[in-house]
């Protein structure tokens, strides 16, 4: 995997990031949580193995949500303006970067679409993107 270095912010700039790791996946996942969570009809997350996480201003400021029933499910937000924030796994396995919080183009693209299963009917489609009900095999 190549090495990947992502930065990005909030929406009223409180809270800054720097994310070095190796490049993961990028995807747009329409599951009902990410839709929930987004608000919007789908979330588009990249999704890599962090070697280092930097918060670069605002780190007091994150606050996170774990969905209860959820094995895994949780978002991490900005407490001042509400945008969502790169969730990291405590033992540092996975980094879960919002594409939107991005300060500069990662020169990665959305490679597919996950959980289409789920998909809201009046959500946007892509058929540039292959889809999957759940994760690509």
């Amino acid at each position: 995997m190549n090495a990947i270095k992502l930065s990005g912010s909030c929406l009223c700039g409180a809270v800054r990031y720097e994310i070095s790791g190796s490049e993961g996946r990028f995807w747009h996942c329409h599951c009902s949580r990410c839709r929930k969570s987004s608000g919007t009809g789908h979330a588009s997350n990249v999704l890599l193995k962090p070697d280092s996480v930097d918060w670069v201003a605002g780190e007091e400021l994150l606050k996170v949500y774990k969905v209860p029933d959820a094995k895994r499910f949780a978002v991490v937000f900005c407490s001042k303006c509400g945008s969502p924030l790169p969730r990291v796994a405590p033992d540092m396995s996975i980094a879960v970067v919002p594409a939107g919080t991005l300060d500069n183009d990662p020169g990665l693209r959305p490679e597919a679409r996950i959980f289409q299963g789920s998909k809201a009917a009046w959500s946007c489609d892509d058929s540039e993107v292959p889809g999957y009900d759940t994760y690509p095999g």
